[in-house]
């Protein structure tokens, strides 16, 4: 009982002199002591908070916090540190890292716990703000830099680029053109640092060793309005590049076959119509249909159905160019643009589709029928085209029946 006593008076003292925001709670959350610099943290005074509940220190909604605690320190699981929050008495919320620690009783069960709070304190608390700056671009994917008049760098700092292993400060006195590994005033990035030491703000896109980033170059300008310089910023934009680049190409995309869509082959053939006007070159349409694709579905199932349409979709993938369009047109139709392509190789490009699927041993044996139109031969616009492809098309669909085409 003395060694208790003694242990009281001792943690009593040490409660009063110390500059640490200490204190104790019993089981139920009722604070038992205070110190001066539990005073100072948290703004109430002891004879304020002894006797009252520590739940005056947790903010509003935190509640559930609060049950949480007590009950593992009636269990003796309780967090010994965390980093938490408390509210102030001027309301204020405190962001501090707790430790604690078990007062136990002469049978050694827990009686009470000791709570010590210090002010959870940033990394970036004691260094100047250029030094935050630095640090915190360095963790991002971006670079920040400014220029002299002779495009000389004068300050850097951030990621570096793509393939460029120059450390922050580094750069000093280097020129941009070093920096981007370019000469000609021109070419992009350097023409837009030019453009920005004649007032001009401009924002674009580079790419850079399979990166791309966003370039952001500023007139850099004196108190007085005097244009000393640039100001240059760049964030890396890969990934979000390649996702708007999956969208699309969805959005543009058969999702059964890989081609391209009805909209996309239309948006394109319009365009490339718009082109030939200008160049007067060639180009021509393949409009394709399958034999019996309902045949196949009645008598295959639809399984059998949708891999009939994509070996279709592999053979046009092969027999065309890298430079042609291939496309699913709607349903078991089917779309090709010959760029730069006369009545000859169009003709030629149908025929070779026609025997890759002839000749291919997996079953069932398909077989295609095809619709050409050439520009400006067949129409000078794009509906022209379609309508004469497609007469076409019908017409060799007539023929196939008549030679009786037919599924095995």
């Amino acid at each position: 009982m003395q060694e208790q006593i003694r242990a009281e008076r001792l943690l009593a003292a040490i409660l009063s002199s110390s500059d640490e925001a200490l204190l104790t709670f019993a089981l139920d959350g009722t604070v038992q002591s205070w110190s001066c610099g539990a005073e100072k943290l948290y703004g109430y005074g002891a004879a304020e908070m002894k006797g009252q509940p520590l739940a005056q220190l947790f903010r509003a909604g935190h509640q559930p916090v609060y049950a949480g605690l007590l009950q593992a320190a009636i269990s003796g699981e309780f967090p010994h540190c965390e980093n938490t929050e408390r509210r102030h008495k001027d309301g204020t919320i405190l962001r501090l890292n707790v430790r604690r620690n078990p007062i136990r009783n002469d049978r050694g069960e827990i009686a009470e716990i000791l709570e010590t709070g210090t002010p959870f304190s940033s990394p970036l608390s004691n260094t100047s703000d250029a030094e935050q700056l630095n640090q915190l671009a360095e963790q991002l994917p971006l670079i920040l830099w400014t220029t002299d008049l002779d495009l000389k760098i004068i300050h850097h700092c951030g990621a570096a680029l793509p393939g460029v292993k120059w450390k922050p400060g580094e750069l000093a006195g280097r020129s941009v053109q070093e920096y981007l590994k370019c000469q000609d005033h021109y070419t992009t990035p350097l023409a837009q640092h030019y453009e920005a030491l004649q007032g001009t703000s401009v924002r674009f896109e580079y790419k850079r060793n399979n990166r791309v980033l966003e370039l952001h170059v500023e007139p850099w300008r004196s108190r007085s309005g005097e244009i000393i310089g640039c100001i240059g910023a760049g964030l890396d934009i890969t990934e979000r590049k390649k996702g708007e680049e999956k969208i699309r190409h969805q959005a543009t995309h058969d999702a059964l076959t890989g081609l391209a869509n009805y909209r996309e082959f239309v948006d394109t053939l319009e365009r490339e119509v718009r082109r030939s006007e200008r160049s007067n070159r060639s180009f021509a349409v393949l409009l394709l249909d399958l034999d019996e694709l309902k045949l196949i579905n009645d008598r295959f199932g639809h399984l059998a159905g949708n891999r009939a349409l994509k070996r279709l979709s592999d053979v046009m993938k092969e027999q065309c160019r890298a430079t042609d369009l291939a496309a699913r047109y709607g349903g078991d139709e089917f779309a090709v643009l010959l760029i730069d392509s006369d009545p000859g190789m169009a003709r030629h490009i149908a025929s070779r589709v026609q025997t890759a699927l002839k000749n291919s041993t997996e079953q069932p044996a398909l077989s295609v029928s095809i619709g050409v139109s050439v520009y400006p031969d067949n129409g000078r616009a794009a509906h022209e085209l379609l309508e004469a492809a497609d007469r076409e098309l019908y017409q060799s669909k007539r023929n196939s029946r008549a030679r009786g085409v037919s599924v095995r």
